[in-house]
Protein backbone atom coordinates (compact mmCIF):
# COMPACT_ATOMS: atom_id res chain seq x y z
CA UNK A 1 0.00 0.00 0.00
CA UNK A 2 2.54 2.18 1.11
CA UNK A 3 4.51 2.36 -2.30
CA UNK A 4 1.40 2.60 -4.24
CA UNK A 5 0.27 5.26 -2.45
CA UNK A 6 3.72 6.97 -3.03
CA UNK A 7 3.23 7.12 -6.54
CA UNK A 8 0.23 8.31 -6.76
CA UNK A 9 1.53 11.19 -4.53
CA UNK A 10 4.62 11.41 -6.77
CA UNK A 11 2.54 11.89 -9.99
CA UNK A 12 2.88 15.30 -10.90
CA UNK A 13 4.93 16.94 -8.29
CA UNK A 14 8.41 18.76 -8.61
CA UNK A 15 11.45 16.83 -8.23
CA UNK A 16 12.36 17.70 -4.58
CA UNK A 17 8.81 16.48 -3.76
CA UNK A 18 8.99 13.26 -5.61
CA UNK A 19 12.35 12.75 -3.77
CA UNK A 20 10.94 13.33 -0.24
CA UNK A 21 7.92 10.83 -0.84
CA UNK A 22 10.30 8.21 -1.96
CA UNK A 23 12.69 8.56 0.66
CA UNK A 24 9.30 8.12 3.12
CA UNK A 25 8.31 5.00 1.35
CA UNK A 26 12.16 3.59 1.04
CA UNK A 27 12.29 4.24 4.88
CA UNK A 28 8.83 2.66 5.63
CA UNK A 29 9.27 -0.43 3.55
CA UNK A 30 13.28 -1.06 4.47
CA UNK A 31 11.89 -0.53 8.11
CA UNK A 32 9.19 -3.35 7.62
CA UNK A 33 11.97 -5.32 5.92
CA UNK A 34 14.31 -5.48 8.81
CA UNK A 35 12.09 -5.53 11.47
CA UNK A 36 10.90 -9.12 9.77
CA UNK A 37 14.31 -10.33 9.06
CA UNK A 38 16.61 -8.58 11.31
CA UNK A 39 15.27 -7.52 14.67
CA UNK A 40 15.59 -10.44 16.45
CA UNK A 41 19.25 -10.59 15.53
CA UNK A 42 20.07 -7.26 16.36
CA UNK A 43 18.27 -6.91 19.29
CA UNK A 44 19.80 -9.33 20.93
CA UNK A 45 23.46 -8.69 19.73
CA UNK A 46 22.62 -4.92 21.50
CA UNK A 47 20.92 -6.60 24.66
CA UNK A 48 24.55 -8.56 25.21
CA UNK A 49 26.36 -5.52 24.32
CA UNK A 50 24.92 -3.87 26.88
CA UNK A 51 23.84 -6.39 29.47
CA UNK A 52 19.99 -5.54 29.04
CA UNK A 53 17.63 -8.22 27.49
CA UNK A 54 15.77 -6.79 24.78
CA UNK A 55 12.32 -8.55 24.19
CA UNK A 56 12.61 -10.71 20.76
CA UNK A 57 9.27 -11.48 19.21
CA UNK A 58 8.46 -14.59 18.06
CA UNK A 59 6.44 -13.52 14.25
CA UNK A 60 6.31 -15.71 11.44
CA UNK A 61 8.65 -14.64 8.45
CA UNK A 62 6.66 -13.60 5.29
CA UNK A 63 7.39 -15.73 2.54
CA UNK A 64 9.29 -14.08 -0.04
CA UNK A 65 9.61 -10.84 1.82
CA UNK A 66 12.76 -9.51 -0.09
CA UNK A 67 11.28 -10.09 -3.27
CA UNK A 68 7.89 -8.24 -2.69
CA UNK A 69 10.11 -5.41 -0.88
CA UNK A 70 12.01 -4.71 -3.72
CA UNK A 71 9.90 -5.13 -6.70
CA UNK A 72 7.73 -2.70 -4.77
CA UNK A 73 10.75 -0.04 -4.10
CA UNK A 74 11.55 -0.54 -7.98
CA UNK A 75 7.50 0.53 -8.90
CA UNK A 76 8.30 3.24 -6.33
CA UNK A 77 12.09 4.03 -7.94
CA UNK A 78 10.25 3.29 -11.71
CA UNK A 79 7.65 6.50 -10.93
CA UNK A 80 10.47 9.06 -8.74
CA UNK A 81 12.26 8.81 -12.23
CA UNK A 82 9.46 9.04 -15.01
CA UNK A 83 9.86 6.04 -16.34
CA UNK A 84 6.17 4.53 -15.64
CA UNK A 85 3.43 6.96 -14.71
CA UNK A 86 2.14 6.04 -11.33
CA UNK A 87 -0.88 3.10 -11.80
CA UNK A 88 -4.10 4.41 -10.52
CA UNK A 89 -5.64 0.68 -10.37
CA UNK A 90 -4.72 -0.99 -7.31
CA UNK A 91 -5.21 -4.39 -8.73
CA UNK A 92 -3.78 -4.27 -11.04
CA UNK A 93 -0.37 -2.86 -8.89
CA UNK A 94 -1.03 -5.84 -6.35
CA UNK A 95 -1.12 -8.20 -9.31
CA UNK A 96 2.36 -7.00 -10.17
CA UNK A 97 4.05 -6.98 -6.98
CA UNK A 98 2.97 -10.07 -6.01
CA UNK A 99 3.28 -12.01 -9.55
CA UNK A 100 4.13 -15.73 -8.49
CA UNK A 101 5.85 -16.71 -11.52
CA UNK A 102 8.72 -13.75 -11.13
CA UNK A 103 8.98 -14.26 -7.74
CA UNK A 104 9.86 -18.39 -8.08
CA UNK A 105 11.75 -17.35 -11.51
CA UNK A 106 13.33 -14.28 -10.36
CA UNK A 107 14.83 -11.39 -10.99
CA UNK A 108 12.85 -8.70 -9.57
CA UNK A 109 11.47 -7.22 -13.18
CA UNK A 110 11.48 -3.98 -14.30
CA UNK A 111 7.75 -2.14 -13.65
CA UNK A 112 7.82 -0.75 -17.46
CA UNK A 113 8.15 -4.30 -18.61
CA UNK A 114 5.31 -6.36 -16.58
CA UNK A 115 2.79 -3.96 -15.65
CA UNK A 116 1.84 -3.23 -19.12
CA UNK A 117 1.13 -6.65 -19.75
CA UNK A 118 -1.46 -6.76 -17.25
CA UNK A 119 -3.77 -4.45 -18.89
CA UNK A 120 -3.91 -6.42 -22.19
CA UNK A 121 -6.91 -8.06 -22.57
CA UNK A 122 -6.50 -11.29 -24.30
CA UNK A 123 -8.81 -13.60 -25.54
CA UNK A 124 -8.21 -17.70 -25.17
CA UNK A 125 -6.45 -19.61 -28.03
CA UNK A 126 -6.63 -22.98 -28.05
CA UNK A 127 -3.79 -23.55 -30.66
CA UNK A 128 -1.75 -21.58 -28.42
CA UNK A 129 -2.86 -23.30 -25.18
CA UNK A 130 -2.07 -26.98 -26.80
CA UNK A 131 1.33 -25.53 -28.41
CA UNK A 132 2.29 -24.35 -25.02
CA UNK A 133 1.06 -27.47 -23.21
CA UNK A 134 3.26 -29.26 -25.53
CA UNK A 135 6.48 -27.84 -24.78
CA UNK A 136 6.34 -27.76 -21.25
CA UNK A 137 5.20 -31.71 -21.60
CA UNK A 138 8.26 -31.61 -23.11
CA UNK A 139 10.16 -29.98 -21.00
CA UNK A 140 8.75 -31.90 -18.03
CA UNK A 141 10.25 -35.52 -20.31
CA UNK A 142 13.39 -34.04 -20.49
CA UNK A 143 13.73 -32.90 -17.04
CA UNK A 144 12.61 -36.24 -15.33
Amino acid sequence: MVTWLSGILMEGKAQNQKRFVLIGSLIINLGILFFFKYYNFFAGQFGRFISFNIPNFNILLPVGISFYTFQALGYSIDVYHGTIKAESDFISYALFVTFFPALVAGPIERTANLLPQFKVNNSFDYDKATSGFKLAAWGMFKKL
